[in-house]
């Protein structure tokens, strides 16, 4: 390897996160009382960012906000974990995406997104982000902004020979690009797609889906053009599939406080492993450990673990 450090550029949504913890997320028409309060940078972009910064990364967001007080709270936090700005664009007439999220006593969260800026992100912006992307090592896409920023960032990942993670969140669910299931053919080129179990079956259409089928919906990704699926499944762990073989990754087993940040957290870290040269399955059994870690606070952005958390972990506890 050579003496700099590790190069990853991320792209996807930019948020103020709104956070209550609550006794128990409310019903329509009910009230519950809030227990605890932040407000801080979040989305996927901005926690993927840090993961990869926080795992020794030279990281660059490429995202967008509104020229507010909001956007200028998503670009001191970035910059207080060292990531690049240069990059996060403005939107006009705009506003800063927003996410508020209830979260009660066993963890489990209900949130709403508003999209605002992140909607505004086009091609012609990630066309100026074109040197990073070159001089990348590797480029982690979260899939929930517009299609056609996300294909034009993979059409100049793979036209230097980057890497490519693509995180399909968001695609299936409503938020930026929509609810849907037929993902566009440029998504299927990227290197590594890391969807959950409900997203995998969704996406390569199975009717149902659990961990013994795992290994069939991850096989069908990978014949459909994607180098490697990488299945999450909470608590029961990954699968790994490529076109060689297919292998289950234990989870580590953690108190849960909150699951949040797990996805970003695994994300990030993954990239940051992937660009230090670590084979697929070693930089998920990484990538693990992170978002174990970030399921053990409460909060955002600031449960992303440092690299030296994440390989306390793993010295401490065998996964399960």
């Amino acid at each position: 390897m050579s003496e700099r450090n590790p190069n990853v550029v991320v792209v996807g949504g930019a948020y103020v996160d709104l956070a209550i913890k609550c006794t128990e997320v409310p019903a329509a028409g009910q009230t519950a009382t809030g227990t605890a309060l932040s407000m801080t940078a979040t989305g996927p972009g901005v926690n993927q960012a840090v993961e990869a910064a926080l795992c020794g990364c030279e990281v660059h967001l490429i995202s967008k906000i509104s020229n507010c007080p909001l956007g200028a709270t998503i670009k001191s936090v970035l910059e207080q974990y060292d990531v690049n700005t240069k990059y996060v664009f403005t939107a006009q007439a705009k506003n800063t995406g927003i996410i508020l999220t209830l979260v009660d006593t066993k963890g489990e969260n209900a949130s709403i997104i508003y999209d605002g800026a992140n909607l505004a992100l086009v091609p012609a912006d990630i066309e100026l982000a074109e040197r990073v992307i070159a001089e990348a090592d590797v480029c982690l896409i979260h899939a929930g902004l517009p299609k056609d920023a996300i294909i034009k960032t993979i059409s100049i990942a793979k036209l230097y020979g980057k890497k490519v993670i693509l995180d399909p969140v968001g695609v299936l669910g409503g938020s930026c690009a929509g609810a849907e299931t037929t993902l566009p053919a440029e998504y299927f080129s990227v290197d590594v797609m890391i969807p959950n179990l409900y997203e995998a079956s969704l996406i390569s259409e199975h009717s149902s889906a659990n961990i013994r089928t795992a290994k069939m919906v991850g096989s069908d990704l990978v014949a459909r053009g994607v180098g490697a699926a990488v299945i999450t499944m909470g608590r029961r762990g990954c699968m790994v599939v490529d076109r060689d073989n297919a292998d289950h990754v234990p989870a580590y087993p953690i108190e849960l406080v909150d699951h949040t940040g797990t996805g970003d957290a695994f994300a990030g870290a993954l990239a940051a492993a992937m660009a230090v040269g670590d084979d697929l399955r070693k930089a998920v059994r990484f990538a693990s450990a992170a978002g174990a870690m970030a399921c053990t606070k409460f909060g955002s952005v600031d449960t992303m673990p440092t690299k030296a958390e994440i390989i306390e972990l793993m010295q401490k506890q065998e996964p399960e």
